[in-house]
């Protein structure tokens, strides 16, 4: 029998110099985060009782309260042997927090509880939502607020404030006796928190430099003195150096220069002033218009120092061509949170592709019980969602992230009157943004993404006799007509599937009824039959999708065409039928050909979905990123598999310098693992740019890694190129975990000193993990 060692049960006297200790840390964590003596945040603070719920028969009390950090929510829990880590949530894993039943568990669950005491709190990753009922209305205002604040006043932290938050987060986690000193076990046990491993003989120098006071333990000055070498940045010291004065300051004049020569900063006269006024915290440098090494560091770490070029993070490119002009996010599947066969489907998974800017989301639609048409995966035994309650999702989160028009891609199985239901759906539902009639009567080309701002567009099937945009040539007394069937669910490679197919048995076509064929305007969905001959042009609105397969056997034997094809109409790619695991193909052969729609299943992470959001991130995370020229000019005789001299723009040479890393992340939560980090750097784009490198591992340092490595890349077609930084856990016996990546095109690139804020397998920040490194960027001769 295992035996447990009883903890020493603690004085009053002791309880209560721990709890003003414990009351002492939240303040001044408060105090950091700009929320000094909040009501919502000492009520978070203290904690309340609040219901979970989970279905409709469980439905529980449990206490809820925030730690003393500011950052984590503690969570009691009624199961046994739970560990302590697990009852516990970073505020940083929070997406969202929704006020009343505004999740499928509250809609479905709570409907008997009135919505101002009910709230949830949506995760960033795959979590499931987690859904709460307060006992009064003013409790739950508290947590609705009170986390809303952390989480906006936690994001407008600088670098610098972010790293110490954590730092001292992470010192009072290994103060374990709580006496807000640190022995040497005591640091050495910190220093694997922060992921860096130090032998014995390094720890005691630097326990021995700091205890100044010789009492065997670091306290006040003494912590902070260690902080400092801890947070020691030699590399960026060495750059200041060079441009700074012999008292420490770098002058107005300086900054210019190094802005110019070393950043390549076209604007570095009006920069200059301006940074020093965003980013210096010495008032005195300030007046003098001069910059500390402080100040330096800050704008290194911020908006203005990052890899990612900030004038890409407004809409900059021209909105006005037509929508065949532009790559646009797309989605496939869109319902579905994990696999194409037996997964849950639930209006969340587009809440969360729309708020990560998709523009284009599938509906697979089939007729449901009670005249109401539902959404699942066809012959699958994915669960099942409403049709209007999909609809109601779009509208309330369509234009959340981007004002440029979404496209609803129908599948349509229903009958002849459920399509009907659709169709008034979505006309009540949607109203004005719902688009019924071309706009401005045009019916020659594609209107632009600027005049479809908050348009909702239907792609689907419409009936033969009401070919033209306009509605004029329709015959309007037309009920209804079969149309040919696109069913992509049959083309799912799954013996189940296939024999519920056979015991249906599936018709080639389909009726259609005229009010759902009202609602296409300028997405006609019809069957490719070849690219069209030049003399019996087809309609500019009719648009085809490829399976992967297809879409990369033309875009291999026929890439012109293709791009001739694409310049005026509307192509959606989606994953082969084999890919029943939701995993995702490469987009980018598809890009390099212009297709527009290239749909890829939102909820799975990897690669594929890394270099997806690169690309989206540019114009403004818009959804809508312009071709380059040579993809949307009818002259063009561009081959991304066969590179000519033509006007694909300069070939250009990327020097690149991984220098170092910062507060990596453990990838293995047990306190004595500690990462070994590499970086690999990886060029996407047309085959001959296709290229990756990789640095030296360091062993047993997540924390401030250092390789200093310089690599060079030769790229022919700038525009079509997109950069990929990874962060691999080397391992020598099994695969290398992921720590981070992040992902830009080429051409958002900046130039000089740089660093990389790393992003989750999900894509999202982590609260301080960079990369520093180094960007030049030459013309070939």
């Amino acid at each position: 029998m295992q035996c447990f060692r009883r903890q020493p049960k603690r004085s009053v006297s002791q309880e209560n110099v721990l709890r003003e200790q414990s009351r002492r840390v939240a303040t001044l964590n408060g105090i950091r985060l700009g929320l000094k003596d909040d009501k919502d945040l000492k009520f978070l603070l203290k904690g309340s009782q609040l219901l979970k719920v989970k279905s409709g028969s469980w439905r529980k009390e449990r206490f809820y309260k925030l730690q003393e950090d500011c950052k984590t929510i503690w969570q009691e829990s009624k199961k046994m042997l739970r560990s302590p880590e697990s009852q516990i949530f970073s505020i940083e894993d929070i997406r969202d927090v929704r006020s009343g039943h505004k999740t499928e568990g509250m809609e479905k669950y709570a409907k008997d509880v009135p919505e101002y005491r009910c709230f949830s709190i949506i995760f960033k990753d795959q979590r499931k939502n987690l859904d709460l009922i307060a006992s009064s209305e003013d409790d739950a205002n508290h947590w609705i607020s009170g986390l809303g604040k952390i989480i906006a006043h936690s994001n407008s932290m600088n670098q610098k404030q972010k790293l110490q938050h954590w730092i001292h987060t992470c010192l009072r986690k290994a103060d374990k006796n709580k006496d807000n000193k640190m022995s040497l076990k005591e640091l050495k046990n910190f220093l694997k928190e922060v992921n860096i491993e130090v032998d014995d003989y390094h720890a005691k120098k630097i326990f021995q430099h700091c205890d100044k006071s010789k009492t065997e333990a670091l306290e006040d000055d003494e912590i902070e003195e260690f902080y400092k070498i801890l947070t020691e940045r030699k590399e960026i010291d060495k750059i200041f150096q060079k441009y700074s004065d012999a008292e420490g300051f770098m002058s107005c004049q300086n900054l210019v220069r190094f802005l110019y020569e070393t950043q390549q900063e076209e604007d570095a006269v009006v920069a200059a002033p301006a940074l020093i006024q965003r980013y210096e915290p010495n008032e005195r440098a300030k007046r003098g218009n001069a910059m500390t090494k402080d100040g330096f560091l800050m704008y290194l770490l911020s908006d203005d120092g990052n890899i990612f070029n900030s004038s890409h993070r407004k809409v900059y490119q021209d909105m006005t061509q037509p929508l065949s002009h532009y790559l646009v996010s797309s989605s496939h599947n869109t319902y579905l949170m994990e696999d194409q066969l037996t997964g849950p489907s639930s209006t969340e998974a587009y809440i969360r592709a729309l708020t990560k800017g998709c523009r284009c989301v599938e509906l697979d639609c089939w007729d449901g019980p009670n005249s109401e048409p539902i959404i699942y995966h066809g012959y699958t035994l994915t669960s099942k969602i409403l049709f209007s309650d999909v609809i109601k999702a779009i509208k309330n989160y369509a234009f959340k992230t981007s004002p440029y028009p979404v496209i609803i891609s129908l599948e349509n199985h229903c009958s002849v009157d459920q399509q009907k239901v659709m169709a008034q759906h979505m006309t009540t539902i949607l109203q004005d943004m719902l688009l019924v009639a071309p706009v401005d009567g045009n019916k020659s080309q594609f209107p632009s993404p600027e005049q479809l701002k908050g348009k909702i567009l239907v792609k689907g099937k419409k009936l033969s006799r009401q070919e033209d945009p306009s509605g004029t040539n329709g015959n309007n007394n037309l009920e209804a007509e079969d149309v040919s069937d696109e069913d992509e669910a049959a083309e799912i490679e799954d013996e189940s599937v296939k024999t519920e197919i056979q015991q249906k048995g599936k018709s080639d076509t389909l009726k259609l009824a005229k009010e759902l064929s009202d609602t296409v305007v300028y997405c006609k969905s019809v069957h490719f039959n070849g690219f069209e001959d030049p003399s019996h042009p087809r309609a500019f609105y009719e648009m085809s999708s490829f399976t992967e397969s297809k879409a990369l056997k033309l875009a291999q034997e026929s890439a012109t065409s293709f791009i001739h094809h694409n310049i005026r109409h509307l192509s959606r790619i989606y994953p082969a039928g084999w890919r029943t695991d939701s995993s995702n193909y490469n987009p980018i052969d598809l890009w390099n050909v212009g297709c527009q729609i290239v749909a890829l299943n939102f909820q799975t992470a990897g690669t594929e979905m890394d270099v997806y959001q690169g690309r989206f991130q540019d114009n403004g995370f818009s959804g809508y990123v312009l071709k380059p020229e040579f993809l949307r000019d009818e002259r063009t005789k561009f081959n991304p598999k066969s590179i000519t001299e033509g006007t694909w723009g300069k070939k250009k040479k990327l020097l690149l310098k991984i220098i170092s890393g910062q507060q990596l992340p453990k990838v293995n939560k047990s306190k004595n693992s500690i990462v070994d980090p590499k970086v690999t750097v990886e060029i996407h784009g047309i085959q001959q740019d296709n290229n990756k490198k990789q640095t030296k591992v360091i062993e047993n340092n997540g924390f401030n890694p250092k390789w200093d490595e310089e690599f060079t890349f030769d790229i022919e077609i700038p525009a079509l190129a997109l950069v990929r930084f990874v962060v691999e856990d080397f391992d020598m016996s099994t695969k290398n975990d992921f720590i981070g990546q992040y992902t830009l095109p080429f051409t958002s690139l900046k130039q000089g000193y740089r660093h990389i804020h790393l992003l989750t397998k999900n894509g999202d920040p982590y609260s301080s993990s960079t990369l520093f490194v180094y960007i030049d960027i030459q013309d070939c001769d």
